[in-house]
């Protein structure tokens, strides 16, 4: 949710702007850490169906980010201002969404905020793990480096994730465009030869008539079919783009066969790697595995893990309590305590991540591997119906002769 604000500062500097929050008390508690007396705070309206296409058509791409992110560490490592590093990568930047933002960011830094504060005012664009290594870098003095890093960081996140989707694609793309060939065969082609089998009074097999009443009924109502068809995928789209919807979507994810166990290693990777991070950044276990929760991108991981920070809180184990919970298996919990009782908490966080992002990248090239023949197969099948639905009335039809 996006809320503009008008406050003034303790100098008495009357300041306007936006901030994004869940909700308006969590953009007051927003406001109210950076110093502001808050005058005026009203939610911008909106968030119907169409902005939230709108939105995810214009959405910033992690790789936009990244690049943001390589260029304003070179100009900080280059002794630039935060002023003009931002005003350069303002004028760089082509990404419109982006450059708002960029805009927004120097505004803030020339109004006396820090760079982790005006990053905080943008939750949908920068991650909770993101503004909280731009706070540690600035108590540290080491922004340029930690620029670096989630540059870095970032990139290797893109590229793990467009391996998982490489692998998803091609086996889709190939079952979408062999059901677009059914469709233009039942459509046009068996139409065309259907009187041939009608005059010459041929029975044809059962197959060869559900083909026929298919094609049939999409040439009679396509328009219907489209229609509803798009009901239904907006409907489908709009119900996971919800709370609930979220959650189904995401368990879903975890229980389906092979897939389900790549995710899951992914997640696992993603939660070694950002609270290994945060860790060695200053921050305690607990404030580093409720941040690193929010930047998994699965809800049911982010729940575990949030409940796992509270029970930290009070005087547990993070090793114990991975033991109790399915979705993290036994290797993770058994390295965590060894990296408890030596003291190398980070070090063991890496190893783990090096090792579930290794079994990734086997799973992907297994997956790829294994997908092609079995979609030959599946494939060869389906022709072989298709050409038999119509190659076995012609044989019938030359016999009759």
């Amino acid at each position: 949710m996006k809320f503009n604000y008008k406050a003034r500062t303790k100098e008495g500097e009357l300041q306007v702007g936006n901030v994004e929050a869940t909700n308006r008390d969590s953009a007051l508690n927003i406001l109210l850490s950076h110093g502001l007396f808050i005058l005026n705070l009203e939610e911008v309206k909106g968030d119907e169906w169409y902005d939230r296409i709108l939105g995810f058509l214009k959405r910033i791409k992690t790789a936009d980010i990244m690049v943001f992110t390589r260029q304003f560490a070179t100009l900080i490592a280059s002794q630039v201002s935060l002023s003009d590093s931002l005003t350069n990568l303002y004028k760089q930047t082509t990404n419109p969404i982006l450059k708002e933002t960029i805009y927004d960011l120097g505004n803030d830094i020339n109004a006396g905020f820090s760079l982790s504060q005006a990053l905080e005012k943008h939750p949908g664009i920068f991650s909770d793990f993101y503004v909280n290594m731009v706070k540690s870098a600035e108590v540290t003095g080491r922004l340029g480096e930690v620029l670096d890093f989630l540059a870095d960081y970032l990139e290797k996140q893109a590229l793990l994730k467009s391996k998982v989707q490489n692998a998803l694609f091609y086996p889709a793309f190939v079952i979408v465009l062999f059901f677009v060939v059914i469709l233009v065969m039942v459509t046009f082609v068996i139409p065309q030869i259907m009187p041939i089998f009608t005059e010459a009074k041929i029975e044809l097999p059962f197959y060869t008539k559900m083909l026929i009443s298919f094609g049939t009924f999409i040439s009679s109502w396509w328009w219907a079919t489209l229609i509803m068809l798009g009901v239904f995928v907006f409907v489908l789209i709009d119900y996971f783009q919800s709370r609930e919807g979220k959650i189904v979507f995401d368990e879903l994810s975890l229980r389906l066969p092979v897939i389900g166990k790549l995710f899951q290693k992914l997640y696992i990777a993603r939660f070694a790697e950002s609270t290994r991070v945060l860790i060695k950044g200053g921050l305690t276990i607990p404030q580093a595995i409720e941040i690193s929760s929010r930047t998994i991108g699965n809800v049911v991981y982010q729940n575990l893990l949030q409940n796992a920070s509270e029970e930290i809180r009070k005087g547990k184990l993070l090793s114990k309590i991975l033991e109790g919970i399915e979705e993290f298996p036994p290797l993770v919990s058994q390295l965590v305590s060894i990296g408890e009782s030596t003291g190398r908490l980070e070090d063991l966080l890496k190893k783990i991540n090096d090792f579930y992002t290794r079994e990734i990248e086997d799973m992907v090239n297994n997956l790829v591997t294994l997908i092609q023949p079995a979609l030959m197969v599946l494939i060869g099948g389906g022709v072989a119906l298709l050409f038999a639905s119509i190659l076995l009335p012609l044989y019938s039809l030359t016999q009759s002769f």
